[in-house]
């Protein structure tokens, strides 16, 4: 698979709607937007479920949504290649990636740079979340309180106290139009948009968007801690 993603990678590339940006083949999982996964035992294909943040991803699978949307479009490739070199009349279609790179691509790159800046600010985690606490918890946004030291002052007490417990970014996934986006959190088979962001315009870059996103995730985890304590 790693060598059809890298002879397809330029015509796939050659297709990204300026502004948008695009890494669906990350060279090394040594990204700064990655967290190790603990050791665990192995884990077959079959029964990796993504809603579950305590089931390490099988060895085959990618961190990097838009990993998915550029095997789709391989698999969408070759076969209007193979139908090009059965017959000389058929052309190949624009249309046939126009959902592709309008909705599928932005949209998973979306959900890789939410997942970056997530981890980054630590609202967002991957793999097994921090002390190993439920998924139920650590989706709830209760605010984790860690211990701190005689020596620390009551301000960085306070701050260390209601620090937000983050999600795990196998709940979440993404909703873009040419207007809004929003964060979507899975949950015991329900999924609910709890944060929605306006766009400026159409050609907005996709990092912008992100960003705030992140940022009002970051105000729902400190509300929610705050509601439910």
């Amino acid at each position: 698979m790693h060598v059809l993603r890298s002879t397809y990678l330029p015509a796939y590339d050659s297709l990204i709607r300026p502004p948008y940006t695009s890494d669906p083949f990350p060279v090394s999982l040594a990204s700064p937007s990655y967290t190790s996964l603990p050791p665990t035992s192995p884990t077959s294909p079959s029964s990796y479920s993504p809603t579950d943040p305590h089931q390490p991803p099988p060895l085959n699978t990618t961190l990097q949504r838009e990993t998915q949307t550029l095997d789709l479009f391989i698999a969408l490739k070759v076969r209007e290649d193979v139908w090009m070199d059965d017959s000389e009349l058929h052309l190949e279609r624009e249309e046939s990636f126009k959902d592709l790179f309008d909705l599928m691509q932005p949209r998973s790159r979306m959900e890789d740079l939410v997942r970056h800046y997530g981890v980054r600010e630590g609202f967002i985690y991957v793999g097994v979340g921090v002390g190993g606490g439920s998924a139920s918890a650590a989706g709830s946004g209760y605010a984790t309180p860690t211990p701190t030291s005689s020596s620390n002052s009551p301000t960085s007490s306070r701050r260390a106290q209601t620090r937000p417990r983050p999600i795990p970014f196998s709940s979440l996934s993404i909703s873009f139009s040419s207007r809004t986006v929003g964060l979507i959190l899975s949950s015991n088979g329900r999924k609910r948009t709890i944060v929605q962001v306006a766009r400026s315009s159409r050609d907005e870059k996709l990092e912008y968007a992100a960003k705030r996103l992140v940022r009002e995730l970051g105000v729902w985890l400190v509300g929610e801690g705050g509601g439910r304590r």
